[in-house]
């Protein structure tokens, strides 16, 4: 039991120093790609990579090998890791809580979205010329909007839309292009005058599709924010079999106080010669 939690720490950090490789590999394939949403992915992925890698050496060292140092910058960077793992948690159902979108009028199955129903800090980021120029390249590229060509009226009224294409591949169910209504200068929703039949310009530029983009990232950054919360707990639990392996690696060093030091080949802690020396004192009084 003395050193299992040396093993532990071992198996853990090598299987995650094995997993981190694949997470490199995915985002340097996703920064070849410049037509997908998924090129966003490549920062944090190899970001998050590189970080594991380095994390998981310096613990598996650490633990199977008896260093101390590696086994401390281990743990600092676990409680680094888990104080912004739950910063990050606690600003994303913060930053998630509003939107969802409301039915549309008619009975239709879809859902439509506003802007206004989401938080100001996601309105900030999408309202960004130049974000919404990439992500609206993105948009073109995957050909989301391709798939409702060949709908017909029937299937508006009875199949289900993604929150992009409810909010880019198509007007405002509200709007109406009547002629009677357009001489008539009937108020209408901003977006209806956006919309262009195109297939490169659509509602593209419509508030309506920003919000279609915010609603995705919402929903994945929600569940995302539930999975930060399961992997928190898991890391807390690592971290404390971490400090116990620690403890066994300083041990290993000196074994002072719970005994006479035994080891040769490594370097006793500073107090151990003052301890012996007074414990040699001691024993010539004696």
């Amino acid at each position: 039991m003395y050193r299992f939690s040396n093993t532990v720490i071992g198996f853990l950090n090598l299987f995650t120093l094995i997993a981190s490789i694949p997470i490199i590999g995915g985002g340097l394939w996703m920064a070849r790609s410049s037509t997908t949403c998924e090129s966003f992915l490549q920062t944090p992925l190899l970001v998050v990579g590189f970080v594991v890698l380095v994390v998981s050496l310096a613990g598996f060292i650490g633990a199977c090998f008896n260093v101390a140092w590696a086994l401390w910058v281990y743990l600092v960077v676990m409680l680094f890791l888990i104080a912004t793992l739950m910063g990050l948690t606690i600003f994303g159902f913060v930053v998630t809580g509003p939107g969802g979108g409301v039915e549309a009028p008619g009975g239709r199955v879809y859902r439509e979205y506003h802007l206004e129903q989401y938080s100001p800090w996601l309105r900030k980021r999408i309202k960004d010329p130049r974000y919404w120029l990439t992500i609206r390249s993105c948009l073109l590229g995957s050909k989301t909007c391709s798939k409702l060509a060949s709908w017909t009226p029937l299937d508006y009224l009875e199949r289900d839309m993604t929150p992009i294409q409810s909010g880019c591949c198509k007007p405002p169910t509200a709007c109406n292009y009547d002629m009677m209504a357009a001489a008539a200068m009937v108020a209408q929703d901003p977006d209806c005058y956006r919309w262009n039949n195109a297939p490169n310009l659509l509602c593209y530029e419509c508030d309506s599709c920003k919000a279609g983009v915010l609603e995705n990232v919402r929903r994945d950054w929600h569940k995302l924010s539930v999975l930060n919360v399961v992997v928190v707990v898991l890391l807390i639990g690592v971290y404390c079999v971490g400090c116990c392996a620690f403890r066994n690696t300083k041990r290993a060093e000196t074994d002072y106080p719970y005994g006479h030091n035994r080891m040769t080949k490594v370097r006793p802690r500073w107090d151990y010669y003052w301890w012996r020396w007074l414990h040699d004192k001691k024993e010539q009084l004696y």
